[in-house]
Order: C-alpha cells, then sequence, then structure tokens
C-alpha cells in the first residue's frame, strides 16, 4: 500500500507535544489545581536538554522530574520549558525540549502519555501503522502486573494514587 503523504504520526507527536505545553502554561499562570501533579520523564541525552553536570552524571540516559509542591521560574517556549526544582535542598534549573519528552503522567486523574522513539525513517508498513499508534492514554490499570514485551521498563504509579 503507498503512503499517502500524511505523516499522522508526526502530527499527533506535535499535538501530545502542544497539550503538554497549555497544561504547563496553566500551571506556571495558575498553580497546580487540588491534587494534580506530573511525572514527566524525558531523554537526557536530548541535544537541547540542559542541566546541572551532577545530574547529568546521575541520570546519563533519561530523568522523571515530579512537579508537585515545590518548583519555580516554570516558562513555556515553543519548543522547549524551563523549570527550576529542588534537589536534596538546592535549587537547580533544568531546560527541557518537547522532543526530549518520553512520558508524562498526572496520576491525580489517571492520565498519562507515552512518546515512543522512532530510530529510521525508512521503516515498513507495519512499523507506520504502529507510529501512528504511538501514544498511549492509559485510563485505567488492568491489575496485571506482567512487563509487556519489548523491553521496556514499566512505573506502576498505583502506591500513589489515593
Amino acid at each position: 500500500m503507498a503512503r499517502s503523504g500524511l505523516d499522522y504520526g508526526g502530527m499527533m507527536h506535535r499535538a501530545m507535544q502542544g497539550l503538554i505545553a497549555e497544561v504547563l502554561r496553566q500551571i506556571a499562570r495558575d498553580g497546580l489545581p487540588g491534587e494534580h501533579h506530573f511525572f514527566i520523564t524525558f531523554d537526557t541525552r536530548d541535544d537541547g536538554v540542559e542541566m546541572a553536570d551532577w545530574l547529568r552524571e546521575r541520570y546519563p540516559e533519561e530523568m522523571t522530574i515530579v512537579i508537585q509542591h515545590w518548583f519555580d521560574n516554570l516558562t513555556i517556549q515553543p519548543d522547549h520549558f524551563t523549570i527550576t526544582l529542588n534537589f536534596g535542598n538546592q535549587p537547580e534549573p533544568l531546560k527541557i525540549p518537547f522532543d526530549a519528552l518520553r512520558t508524562f503522567v498526572d496520576p491525580s486523574v489517571e492520565f498519562g502519555l507515552r512518546f515512543e522513539t522512532q530510530d529510521s525513517d525508512d521503516d515498513d508498513e507495519d512499523e507506520d501503522a504502529e507510529a501512528d499508534a504511538e501514544y498511549q492514554l492509559d485510563a485505567e490499570d488492568d491489575g496485571d502486573d506482567t512487563p509487556p514485551s519489548g523491553g521496556a521498563d514499566v512505573v506502576r504509579l498505583d502506591r500513589w494514587r489515593k
């Protein structure tokens, strides 16, 4: 089957990044409402990531930050956001490009997005279908603790749910 010329996967990727940017804009403007808080995982190897050297040494591939009780200087730009977080009573600024994001989770409402990475533009049609469905909205936990195939690590956030 010939390609349609429409990059649905790329369009979805940009739309989900836009959704996260809009959520962060609201938080920067109004603060976190109610019990909302976020777990954001990003690839620390991305060229646009800026972080302290000691943090990069500790998290050489991937890092998960929590936006909840204390954060400062949250600013949102078209391609990245910046935020200052507290690491052991030491405020550290971070610059995180939206392209570096891997997951965004708000456990207070059981909402999550996962950004899959694609290594090659020459993938076959089966992989194209997977790219179109690269975002998973996790509405509820199915109770199965068996890790999925594919080698990915799965982090269950059930213990923080109320």
